[in-house]
């Protein structure tokens, strides 16, 4: 025990002193034998008053995503819009319309019905217009062309189209020399995939630009621009719609500006997802929206390939050279493509939301001189946009440049501050430095291990591997609660690290006592773990910067505030000074306006994902079943740990600590438990499964085959499903079936007997018809019959095959390829051709392949080409099969998925 000074004992035993001199006496004493008297120093925090900052800041978030992307103007009915204004009412009769036709594919007579639907509303437009504005309606016919998009979900294939028809609607002020040669195009898809009438993709953005056309027609006399409404097809199938506007359609070439309406769910707020590469379409958008609503953060995870889709938004920024926004309904992404994109989930205002925005958008930049002509400056990214909203009410944009110098700038006085921290402090705080870095690597660390070992968890206890899709509020409990818990464990850690490192503060000639010393080592550690947010949030700053990213933004804002907070209430100029607890007023301020601007976006974000794990096996079976929980677990987890750092840092000098590791080992284990239960279902009739049920007929081996398929793109086996049909299905890996490319590595296949409901004319034919030997190789003719599908994939194997030319019909009247010269290349060495065409499409055709010379006796032991025909016709079998399916089942449709009846056929190599 120390022993106390002299004085100090006889103080204690005499009365209390009546002057301040002895108190003076007492500190001289003391500061002459660096010795500090014992004091008492508060080092807990009240566990209640930590809660309630959590509530406050769960709940703010929760309002600022509610405000954010659920926060819609209300429905407006014709006579309240007027002629000039937007009326949701209106365009939910074309929705309703459409809808009512069912499934309308490319090729489809309900397509026909839709078209001549959308033709009919743009003749009363053109009637209605007013007198000073000419509207130019036509029915555009695309001839055969080929779609070759150099990056994005097509990148490597050829997309060839024929016979796909379109609407055109020119608006114009007939007194404008110059409006017909400069245009702002607006462009959205009639046509669905076979599996869903399209409520949300895109009968809703088909009725928008139907009640944008009738307004524009009323206002177009003041323009300097023409607005041309594009109603294409084939958008599903390989956005050959876009394609064949750009490469053959007259008014193409007026075009300056493009504007892609999209949707990838059902309502809610259509935002801008895509824009550029010139910024100053997204400039005018910011100025003249309404409810403005776009994130940059999008753009960014649609480029990286992250997800996987695609827009005619490419075809006008990749094939035409043009800059404009690319928007999309984000709602219920997990109805996306199947039986559940209908009318009833999109939510009053969001088609008012969209057209107010884009009237007012339409208007300014169709009334302005300063359209861009030039392409040059359009596809230059040297300056392109940072945007974002807050709140759906106000919208920042930025250039690049500026954001670089601005990031740049920060980055530099960061680096700078903390150096000269260093060199105050030294070696203490060399290791402080160290191991707050170590404490943000073991919070995420954690935090992804105990998220991701739920993920694992999920496929063993469940009868599905995603039992919350239809329930997302259950991963707060399975992947959020184990997050949560995995950071508070590593900060835990790197916690009895920083109270055991030496101390920059106080110096070691000061006597103290270890109570005392401990209770200012755990001060000292609190603010350590606080300031690693810092560190954190500097690192992913200066990564974004050097790459560019344009949600680079949410590290800046991230770091920014709660350094300045930090600063104005907690920084000291003197290592000397004790250290105190962390005030709870800097905690609140610093994740206040981080909160207001990402706190939606990340909420929206993680939704998003989860919805879009419905479909996430591409290749049924491709995947293991605990990818897609590892994924969603793995970017919660590192949310969690990224956002949490700072309100972590205040858990550890906090009573409720223990409370708060126990209240969420209940939370996880009653998740798990209500899951394994199968209490909640993991699909509903609301948000259902993606499965397909396919007629095949194989005629590529000796003897031709006819089976049911079924699989599905959804995690997981089906095994219930089969059961539940009766109809005799094994399933099982050992079911593959090759579509050319889009591989079913695991479903289930019913008797082989299914022979009812095609005949003979359907059968694809491949046929040799010619061989040329040449130097480098041989040509060989193949002649190619579909049977009458007008909707096909084509693989050929690159690895024999130097080159090829495809022409349609059999005297070779029209080349749709670009032969010889061009090469090509694909997956594993396959090229794919995908075709799709109207009931015109030719269904004959010449392809000739110019082989590469083999060296000796070198064998091929696969075909150099396989073909998949579709047909969109439900045969008895298939019939039998889906009024048996669960009705928590849909069948999926993409433009590489079979139709309800295929057929494949090959061509074996020859020598």
């Amino acid at each position: 025990m120390r022993k106390r000074h002299p004085k100090a004992a006889a103080s204690d035993s005499s009365p209390e002193p009546s002057s301040s001199s002895s108190s003076s006496s007492q500190q001289q004493t003391d500061e002459n034998n660096n010795h500090v008297p014992d004091k008492v120093v508060d080092v807990r925090r009240s566990g209640k008053t930590w809660f309630s900052v959590l509530i406050l800041l769960v709940y703010s978030s929760w309002a600022v995503y509610n405000h954010q992307h659920g926060n819609l103007p209300r429905p407006l009915t014709a006579t309240q819009a007027g002629k000039r204004g937007f009326s949701e009412i209106q365009a939910m009769k074309h929705v309703s319309a459409l809808t009512q036709f069912g499934p309308h594919p490319v090729s489809s007579h309900a397509l026909v019905h839709a078209l001549e639907y959308v033709l009919g509303e743009v003749e009363k437009v053109k009637e209605t217009a007013h007198f000073d504005v000419d509207v130019n309606v036509d029915f555009f016919e695309s001839r055969s062309g080929v779609n070759r998009l150099v990056g994005g979900l097509f990148k490597g294939k050829s997309l060839v189209y024929s016979d796909i028809s379109h609407i055109v609607v020119r608006v114009m002020p007939k007194y404008e020399s110059e409006a017909g040669e400069n245009a702002i195009l607006v462009s959205s898809h009639i046509d669905t995939v076979f599996s869903t009438g399209g409520a949300g993709d895109c009968s809703s953005c088909v009725a928008v630009m139907l009640e944008l056309a009738r307004s524009v027609s009323q206002s177009a006399h003041g323009f300097k621009n023409s607005v041309i409404f594009l109603f294409n097809t084939g958008e599903e199938e390989g956005l050959n719609g876009a394609h064949s506007f750009i490469t053959q359609h007259p008014w193409s070439s007026t075009v300056r500006l493009a504007i892609d309406l999209e949707a990838m769910g059902t309502g809610g707020k259509s935002g801008i997802f895509q824009a550029g590469p010139s910024p100053w379409a997204v400039e005018n958008f910011a100025l003249a929206a309404k409810y403005p609503s776009a994130q940059i953060i999008g753009q960014d995870l649609f480029t990286s390939g992250i997800i996987k889709s695609a827009t005619d938004f490419q075809v006008y920024k990749e094939v035409a050279g043009l800059s404009g926004l690319d928007f999309a309904f984000a709602d219920n992404t997990a109805v996306y493509h199947t039986k559940n994109d209908k009318i009833e989930l999109i939510k009053p205002g969001s088609l008012q939301h969209l057209g107010e925005n884009m009237l007012s958008f339409l208007i300014r930049v169709a009334s302005s001189s300063d359209l861009p002509k030039d392409k040059t400056l359009q596809t230059s990214n040297s300056d392109a946009a940072i945007y974002f909203d807050i709140l759906g009410k106000y919208m920042v944009v930025y250039r690049q440049n500026f954001a670089s110098m601005m990031y740049v700038s920060v980055i530099m006085q960061s680096m700078l501050i903390w150096v000269m921290s260093l060199l105050m402090g030294g070696y203490p705080a060399v290791v402080s430095v160290m191991l707050s870095c170590l404490s943000f690597i073991l919070a995420w660390i954690f935090s992804v291990a105990f998220s991701v070992a739920v993920a694992f968890i999920l496929p063993w206890i469940s009868s599905s591997p995603v039992p919350y899709a239809s329930y997302p509020l259950m991963t707060i409990g399975l992947f959020v609660s184990p997050a949560v818990l995995g950071s508070i464990s590593g900060q835990h850690l790197a916690f009895g690290f920083l109270r055991k490192k030496p101390s920059n503060r106080n110096s070691n000639n000061m006597e103290l006592s270890a109570r005392l010393r401990d209770d200012l080592a755990k001060l000292e550690a609190e603010r350590w773990l606080f300031k690693a947010g810092f560190i954190q949030w500097f690192v992913l700053l200066a990564f974004g910067t050097y790459y560019k990213l344009g949600s680079t933004y949410l590290a800046l804002v991230w770091l920014v505030p709660p350094a300045f907070a930090y600063g104005l209430l907690e920084a000291t100029l003197t290592p000397i000074r004790f250290p105190k607890p962390l005030k709870l007023a800097t905690l609140v301020v610093s994740l206040a306006v981080p909160i207001l601007v990402s706190a939606g976006n990340f909420i929206r974000l993680a939704g998003t994902m989860i919805g879009m794990l419905v479909r996430f096996d591409r290749n049924p079976g491709g995947s293991p079943e605990w990818l897609g929980n590892v994924i969603i677990a793995v970017v919660i987890a590192t949310f969690v740990s990224l956002t949490m750092v700072y309100l972590l840092a205040y858990i550890h000098l906090s009573g409720s600590k223990r409370s708060i590791v126990t209240a969420l080992c209940i939370i996880t284990v009653l998740s798990l438990a209500l899951v394994s239960s199968g209490f909640l279902p993991a699909f509903t009739e609301d948000t259902a499964r993606a499965v397909n049920v396919v007629h095949v007929v194989d005629t590529s081996g000796e003897d031709q085959v006819s089976f049911i398929s079924l699989f599905s793109n959804t995690p997981g086996n089906l095994n219930v499903e089969a059961k539940q049909i009766k109809e005799g299905f094994r399933c099982g890996r050992e079911n593959k079936v090759d579509f050319v490319s889009f591989v079913t590595k695991y479903g289930c296949v019913s008797k082989k007997d299914a022979e009812v409901g095609w005949d003979k004319s359907n059968v694809p034919v491949l046929r040799v018809v010619n061989e040329e030997k040449e130097e480098e190789g041989r040509m060989i003719a193949v002649s190619m019959e579909t049977g009458g599908s007008s909707r096909w994939i084509l693989g050929i194997d690159m690895e024999v095959v130097e080159d090829f030319t495809l022409q349609a019909g059999q005297e070779e009247e029209e080349e749709l390829m670009i032969g010889r010269g061009e090469k090509s290349s694909g997956e594993d060495g396959w090229h794919q051709i995908q075709f799709s065409g109207g009931k015109k499409a030719p269904t004959k055709f010449v392809l000739k392949l110019y082989q590469k010379k083999k060296k000796g006796d070198e064998r091929v032991q696969r075909p150099v080409l396989k073909l998949r025909t579709d047909f969109d016709r439900v045969t008895p079998q298939v019939q039998r099969v889906l009024e048996r399916l669960p009705s928590y089942c849909s069948q999926f449709g993409k433009s590489t998925s079979p139709f309800t009846l295929a057929f494949l056929a090959s061509l074996p190599y020859t020598k």
